[in-house]
């Protein structure tokens, strides 16, 4: 397997081991009521302190059991002041850390830079995720293929997933030089193939098509049993070609073989594609023994011939698999800065670029279900908390969730974000109803421990 090298990564490929264990202080606990407590007894944590020190704190506790990670680390654009200044026993590291990263073109080693501290973070982020969890992380193109390949590294090339094109810009920036660019990049690593994914909800572009009322009022739509397409003639698949035998008068369908003659008072309704050319059906004869309900003969006056077909009902048909296009209305980044200001009362100067909550919220839909432990360690302005608790109060899960945030804004922006979203927010027609819920806030302590003793 192809593995990347830059400039310090055999300091820091075992630099999680040396990170001390530290103690999670409890600050006070938040609930409903709106009142600071000393402890609550909630499952639901904010952090405040790095958070590489942050997650090996958690492993003693956690390690194995976190079923959704996401994570929006720096997308190292040259113009973020770098403040991720680990204590890499090593001059050269502790120079490259300790120095503000350069705009571009002004520092060449600000790559190695972030990859010096992306690499022992997702090491623990591996030992966090549970067998049958998953890790999306949010990136543009500037460390888009280096984060692939450490990755593949650390979670193992067949652990990955897909890649999200996220339409977060449909108009593109205006400021790129030659193409406007409309998305951003969401990786999906698994740990291990126990992982499920479910799927969404059909939107209006599916629900569309459901244009037909069955006797009961069910809505449903119709698509032709015989295939079509390439591989549809009867030499390709013998098997798929077979006959119905249709009673008109007492709308008894029966499914035949080939040699059997046509019964009387019957009509044999075969998959042919034109006069004389035979076909094949979309499915084999035990699939259309268990799925005969749904089939419908009709006769088709222009073909002059009579033909089966399905009908689907929309109440039926269940979730939507994700594809690798989001171009949802609610993962646009306008979104994001809307609920921040307009909505939770936050002002613009308080958080640059807050995630959209609808990105996260379709992230959860898909990879978590009742009593799921989701991380994220990159917390920002608490989008993934604000996810969480409204998704639970959708759907009436217990999510739980555990934010990291090193920055002094850890209790009066993202902590504040999410109080704001369990106690209500907005006023008038901007009023939010809260989602309930509660949490507890902590501060990284004093070292337990030197080393690597519980790895």
């Amino acid at each position: 397997m192809p593995t990347l090298e830059w400039i310090g990564k055999d300091k820091v490929v075992n630099h999680h081991l040396d990170v001390p264990y530290r103690v999670l202080e409890r600050q006070y606990s938040f609930d409903e009521n709106g009142q600071h407590i000393e402890d609550n007894g909630s499952d639901n944590m904010i952090i405040h302190g790095d958070n590489l020190e942050a997650l090996k704190s958690l492993l003693p506790q956690y390690e194995g059991r976190v079923k959704c990670i996401y994570i929006d680390p720096p997308y190292n654009t040259g113009n973020e002041g770098w403040v991720y200044n680990d204590n890499v026993n090593d001059p050269r590291i502790r120079k490259w850390l300790g120095e503000v990263v350069g705009k571009e073109g002004e520092d060449l080693t600000r790559h190695d830079k972030w990859l010096c501290m992306m690499y022992p973070r997702l090491k623990l982020l591996h030992k966090l995720l549970a067998e049958n969890g998953v890790i999306f992380v949010s990136l543009d193109f500037h460390e888009q293929p280096v984060m692939r390949l450490i990755m593949d590294e650390i979670f193992g090339a067949s652990n990955y997933v897909s890649e999200i094109a996220c339409v977060n810009k449909p108009s593109g920036r205006s400021d790129d030089k030659y193409i406007a660019t409309a998305h951003e990049s969401i990786i999906v690593y698994r740990k291990s193939p126990l992982l499920v994914l479910g799927g969404f909800e059909p939107g209006e572009k599916i629900t569309r098509r459901y244009n037909k009322t069955d006797a009961d009022g069910r809505l449903y739509r119709e698509e032709d049993l015989r295939k079509r397409g390439a591989h549809d003639e009867r030499a390709d698949r013998p098997n798929l070609f077979y006959p119905f035998f249709y009673n008109q008068e007492t709308c008894e369908l029966i499914i035949g073989n080939n040699e059997d003659e046509t019964p009387e008072g019957f009509i044999r309704i075969e998959p042919m594609k034109a006069a004389g050319v035979e076909g094949t059906w979309r499915w084999g004869q035990e699939t259309a023994r268990t799925q005969k309900s749904y089939i419908h003969p009709r006769y088709m006056p222009n073909k002059k011939q009579w033909s089966l077909f399905e009908w689907e009902y929309l109440d039926e048909r269940g979730t939507v698999k994700p594809t690798t296009l989001w171009d949802f209305k609610d993962v646009n980044s306008e979104r994001g800065t809307e609920m921040f200001i307009k909505y939770l009362g936050f002002k613009k100067d308080d958080f640059p670029n807050p995630k959209p909550v609808g990105t996260i919220q379709r992230i959860l839909q898909i990879a978590t279900t009742d009593n799921d432990i989701v991380l994220d360690s990159f917390a920002g302005s608490g989008t993934t908390g604000q996810a969480v608790l409204a998704l639970n109060k959708k759907d009436g899960f217990n999510r739980r969730v555990i934010l990291v945030e090193m920055m002094d804004y850890a209790d009066n922006i993202t902590a504040e974000r999410v109080k704001r979203v369990i106690h209500g927010y907005g006023s008038g027609k901007n009023a939010v109803a809260g989602t309930g819920g509660s949490f507890s806030y902590y501060e990284l302590g004093e070292p337990l421990m030197v080393g690597d003793v519980l790895n």
